[in-house]
């Protein structure tokens, strides 16, 4: 019976509020405040993305906030735990998040207000620089060789060979896109791999078969 009587009891006291002070509240939203600032600016500078989604940093900057005071909240009472549980049951987000990177700045969020509303700023603040410190060397394993699109237009429908021969000289690796076949000539979509993107366009211009041709940095779903 002493075992019975000691759960009831341990059920009847989570029921009870308990007080969570400004000092606590206050700690939480400042260091919630810090480490959403950092990943922020983790997005915006040490990615250097093609087309940078200010909205998008924006609320991964705002999340922590509201998941660490739903944690505090959490731990404060029972009953608050599982109306909250019932109530994220049934949210649906739609809004598709196109980049895999972005899927990891917002479980990062998560994260930061998870561990800040458990008042655990160790494991936020070692994990938030772990985490920054990978993202820096496989962002930067790829330095130098960037993803092109290359776009010309050749006034003969045998220039090929000729590009072929240029593409094989001054890039890293190539693939053709798409031939297009026109009366005036032909039209040609390469996807490239150079460091010598400057020694490419030169040796393009003093072609004597292509008329015009463009070039475009090619990041993920971003073209410049």
């Amino acid at each position: 019976m002493g075992i019975i009587w000691a759960i009831k009891d341990a059920i009847a006291s989570s029921f009870q509020n308990q007080e969570i002070t400004t000092s606590v509240l206050l700690a939480v939203l400042i260091m919630t405040g810090v480490l959403a600032l950092y990943e922020f600016i983790v997005y915006q500078v040490v990615l250097r993305r093609s087309l940078y989604n200010k909205a998008f940093n924006m609320s991964i900057a705002v999340l922590p906030f509201f998941i660490s005071t739903i944690i505090l909240c959490l731990q404060s009472n029972l009953v608050i735990t599982l109306g909250t549980i019932g109530a994220l049951a049934i949210i649906r987000f739609r809004t598709a998040v196109k980049d895999p990177v972005d899927l990891i700045f917002v479980l990062w969020s998560i994260h930061i207000g998870i561990t800040c509303g458990c008042q655990l700023y160790e494991i936020a603040i070692l994990t938030s620089i772990l985490a920054t410190a990978v993202l820096i060397v496989l962002n930067r394993l790829n330095i130098g060789m960037r993803s092109h699109i290359l776009v010309l237009h050749c006034k003969s429908s045998d220039c090929e060979s000729e590009i072929i021969s240029l593409l094989k000289k001054d890039t890293r690796r190539y693939r053709v896109k798409s031939r297009n076949y026109t009366e005036k000539g032909m039209d040609y979509v390469f996807e490239i791999f150079t460091r010598e993107i400057g020694a490419l366009a030169n040796d393009l211009e003093k072609s004597a078969d292509i008329e015009r041709f463009s070039l475009m940095e090619y990041d993920s779903d971003d073209i410049l």
